[in-house]
């Protein structure tokens, strides 16, 4: 007789039924995926006092300024949204402010008339180089609970699961691919 998924559900569930319940039911504050969430928007809104206080960006905001600020060259509103992650619609909407603040302009792409870049205006560069080494000292403070080679292995660590997800790691790499 062939066993059905019904029956080896049943026989799963007898298996788990010999375990603690506490076993049964997902520890959040155990799952990895919740504790880098977590983790990611605790840091982000520690960082985000450097620059919001100051002077008045918000987080996507300064994640348009970030991508600009590290790239040689103009890139995509989409370029932007898909490096850091962030939806396009909040993209689209940070692009909107930084422009009417002319911290961003836009540039028109060579290759393709119709498409438009974008790039730092010369206040925006500013802005950016003002910011990014506050950043980095407040990086330093988050991370001063870790001893140097601490913080070795946890680049290492997520540099492995960046590449199990093929995730580019790199300036360069993002410049050379220009898109994810």
């Amino acid at each position: 007789m062939a066993r059905t998924s019904g029956d080896i559900a049943l026989k799963t569930r007898g298996a788990d039924e010999a375990l603690p319940m506490a076993k049964s039911r997902l520890d959040l504050f155990k799952f990895v995926p919740f504790r880098l969430n977590r983790l990611a928007a605790e840091v982000s809104s520690a960082l985000a006092v450097e620059y919001q206080e100051r002077h008045g960006l918000d987080i996507p905001a300064w994640r348009v300024l970030a991508t600009l600020g590290f790239r040689n060259d103009a890139c995509s509103a989409q370029y932007i949204s898909q490096c850091t992650r962030t939806h396009k619609s909040t993209i689209s909407r940070a692009v909107t402010a930084l422009l009417h603040q002319a911290l961003i302009e836009r540039v028109e792409n060579e290759a393709d008339r119709r498409e438009f870049r974008l790039q730092l205006t010369k206040n925006g560069r500013a802005l950016y180089e003002e910011l990014f080494p506050q950043l980095l000292r407040r990086e330093d403070e988050i991370l001063s609970c870790l001893s140097v080679q601490e913080r070795k292995q946890l680049s290492a660590l997520l540099g492995k699961i960046e590449q199990s997800l093929d995730l580019i790691q790199t300036s360069a790499e993002a410049d050379a691919k220009e898109a994810y």
